[in-house]
């Protein structure tokens, strides 16, 4: 695959009246393929969202590079190819919602482009069949709950047909019901349109839905492999301030006991079916 983005030697601080500020992002060299699902984990002041707002150009490298499809991110002339590339989505959804009317809100940014109304017709129709929104056109966004509202967010993303996705923390503020809803709808982005999904998250059992998990500390890359594999260092992630999903946290306590129970086991099927075989 090619990658879709790719990050050289990408430091970043943040600028005050001071001066400038410590360093956010120090030395990161990161690539990510077309057509991956990508998360990123890590706690608070980690440098994940700072990360995930250099990659449509939010924010400019203090130094190093970020190419989305071969293009430098610090290209004015680009800007707007580069934002067509990658899509944002945020933590509250009533922050990108702009119309009383859902399907003119997803209809907002084709609109802004140029795109031509009878295409622009098809495009919404599309984006919110795609994230399951599709009978809720013509309802009044403020009416609904808070993971529909998100997933309106997304459509009107899908909208500027993206071929990346990056999500920064879209369920943060979403209770469990919510959260499944955005979840699902991202992994059917990435299983059956190909989108890129980029995951910004600090719920393990979201990171652990992904193909690659991408762990960041004090702005650095300190994991980065499957969700398997990263999980199943329980102590290194503890050192780091982190959890790791209940299944491996639950088969971690098992083995501290002395039973040989694995350390791969993400979600709750894969835990009972583990439990099953060790009591046969």
């Amino acid at each position: 695959m090619n990658d879709i983005i790719r990050t050289e030697n990408l430091t970043f601080r943040y600028t005050t009246e001071e001066g400038a500020a410590p360093t956010v992002l120090d030395g990161l060299d990161l690539s990510i393929e077309a057509g991956s699902f990508v998360a990123v984990l890590g706690h608070n002041g980690s440098g994940k969202s700072t990360l995930a707002k250099h990659f449509n150009a939010i924010l400019l490298p203090s130094g190093g590079k970020v190419y989305v499809d071969g293009m430098d991110t610090v290209d004015e002339s680009r800007l707007l190819d580069i934002r067509r590339q990658i899509g944002m989505v945020f933590q509250n959804p009533d922050n990108q919602i702009v119309a009383s009317v859902v399907e003119e809100d997803v209809a907002f940014a084709p609109e802004n482009l140029g795109v031509p109304s009878e295409e622009i017709r098809t495009l919404v129709d599309d984006a919110l069949k795609t994230v399951g929104m599709d009978q809720f056109a013509r309802h009044a966004p403020h009416l609904l709950s808070g993971g529909q509202k998100q997933r309106v967010a997304i459509a009107g993303v899908l909208a500027m047909r993206p071929r990346c996705i990056v999500l920064d923390e879209p369920t943060a503020m979403l209770d469990p019901v919510g959260r499944a809803e955005v979840l699902s709808t991202v992994k059917k982005l990435n299983r059956e349109r190909g989108v890129t999904v980029v995951l910004i998250t600090h719920h393990m059992d979201e990171a652990a839905q992904a193909d690659r998990l991408i762990v960041m500390h004090d702005g650095k890359i300190v994991r980065d492999g499957s969700p398997k594999e990263v999980f199943r260092d329980v102590e290194g992630l503890r050192a780091l301030g982190l959890e790791v999903p209940q299944p491996v946290a639950l088969m971690y306590e098992l083995r501290r006991s002395g039973v040989d129970a694995p350390l791969d086991t993400l979600d709750a099927d894969e835990c009972a079916a583990a439990l099953s075989k060790l009591l046969s």
